[in-house]
């Protein structure tokens, strides 16, 4: 036996014994380890580990501990593949800058989503805490969703609709996983591939993933900070023959939108005369700041509407729950498209958001959630419009998450997104939210993000990018 039964000695004396030994050889065993060395069982548990991490050895749970063989390194191969999968019928495109993960020391103006410190976080925690509670973790619920959560979403835009307008039903909103799924759900069911859908230009850049997704052929319809033009709108239905028009009327991605009841109204005849749908996308529906948001499916009861909204950006990105809202013929054929595609939402998510949105803190956090985006906006305007005049914003938006700046003509724009990225401050193109050709140089910019104190230091970075393309 040895004198010294230390985890690093052993380890050496088992380097030495590997160093000899072919590669799948087996180790001795624990036992006969701590009888040779007089060790305890922890001390050669230690030192087996220690061996481990190296990537000498490899353990085997119930069988035992093994020298690890040598990998050689060598290129993989995945030609085969091109044959078998043949030519994409559509490209889909690549995910945008605001879904990349950046170093927390940078100043991230670029994300899509909320900074953790605008979610409702103890509400969040204490609704799963109780969902871990309920029949919620071990049963199967609805397929349309449950009822009471069905009821909020049909409540939520009944409290908007008009006099006179009959008010959505319970049974007429299909809980989704998120406004994605419902996006390509609605898409495949109420479009199809190959055939045409309008589409705002730029919009939300999910919508274009969607798009190529089911593959549908977009109709861009020019579209700014006020909305689209609805002569516009009345001539791509005519000349395209669609019957889908995918929008965002409040608080539009990436513009900041909002449609006047003036253009809801004429969007809406337009749609009714050509016997087509407009499928509504209300996604920052919580994001109001200065306006609220005007659903335009309020003003509809004729099933011309199919509208979508998530609570996946508002209540927390991992409770990825939305209601979507349809009538007649229209929701039977959503509905059996998402069943057929992910059967139902968990129930556990349900029961969270439900949870959530049913606490009177809900309404409290809203409020606090208006305030605070309202004076990170300002403070980005403010800084881009001392440090950065060049990024010219056509109009400040009444909510949302993020401006919509435009740059001049002639700027390298990927220069300029590359020189921020090297002073620490990531921004996303603009290019990503168009479904065809881009019509100029844009930047979206997300004030929604952590650090909104260095907002003038990101906008001065953004400045000196500018001027030295001049």
């Amino acid at each position: 036996m040895s004198d010294d039964s230390s985890p690093e000695r052993i380890a050496a004396e088992l380097r030495r014994w590997i160093a000899e030994a072919a590669p799948g050889a087996k180790l001795p065993s624990t036992r006969s380890l701590v009888a040779r060395h007089g060790a305890s069982p922890v001390t050669v548990q230690k030192a087996l580990h220690g061996l481990a991490a190296q990537g000498l050895v490899e353990t085997r749970p119930g069988v035992g501990t093994f020298v690890r063989a040598v990998r050689v390194a060598r290129p993989n191969d995945y030609g085969w593949q091109t044959a078998a999968l043949g030519s994409p019928n559509h490209r889909i495109p690549d995910l945008p800058a605001s879904l990349q993960s950046v170093p927390n020391d940078v100043v991230a103006l670029h994300s899509g989503y909320p900074d953790r410190e605008l979610l409702p976080r103890r509400l969040v925690r204490a609704a799963f805490t109780r969902a871990a509670r309920t029949d919620a973790l071990i049963t199967r619920p609805p397929t349309a969703g449950l009822p009471d959560l069905q009821s909020w979403f049909a409540a939520e835009l009944a409290s908007v609709t008009p006099t006179g307008i009959t008010p959505a039903a319970p049974s007429d909103v299909v809980i989704i996983p998120g406004s994605q799924c419902g996006l390509v759900t609605a898409f495949r069911s109420l479009v199809g591939a190959g055939r045409p859908l309008l589409m705002e230009s730029p919009t939300y850049w999910g919508a274009i993933l969607a798009a190529a997704q089911v593959g549908v052929t977009v109709v861009p319809v020019p579209s700014g900070c006020d909305g689209p033009d609805p002569d516009a709108v009345a001539r791509a239905f005519e000349r395209s023959g669609a019957r889908a028009f995918y929008a965002q009327p409040s608080f539009a991605s990436p513009t900041g939108a909002l449609w006047t009841p003036a253009l809801a109204d004429r969007v809406l005849d337009t749609v009714r005369r050509h016997g087509a749908f407009l499928i509504e996308d209300d996604s920052a529906y919580d994001f109001g700041m200065t306006a609220d948001p005007r659903p335009v499916a309020a003003r509809d009861d004729g099933g011309h509407v199919v509208y979508i909204r998530s609570l996946s950006k508002s209540v927390s990105p991992s409770v990825r729950v939305a209601g979507l809202v349809a009538r007649g013929p229209a929701r039977t054929r959503i509905l059996a498209d998402t069943q057929a595609d992910s059967m139902y939402v968990s129930g556990v998510l349900q029961a969270v958001a439900l949870d959530i949105v049913a606490q009177p803190a809900w309404l409290t956090h809203l409020r606090r959630l208006r305030h605070e985006l309202t004076t990170r906006r300002d403070l980005l305007v403010q800084s881009l419009r001392e440090h950065a005049p060049d990024a010219r914003l056509d109009a400040v938006p009444k909510g949302g998450l993020n401006l919509w700046a435009r740059l001049p003509d002639a700027i390298d724009l990927d220069r300029v997104i590359q020189d921020c990225a090297s002073a620490g401050v990531v921004l996303g193109t603009g290019n990503e939210w168009f479904p065809a050709e881009p019509t100029g140089r844009f930047l979206r910019l997300n004030y929604a993000g952590p650090n909104p104190g260095a907002f003038p230091d990101a906008a001065r970075v953004l400045g000196q990018a500018l001027a030295r393309q001049f």
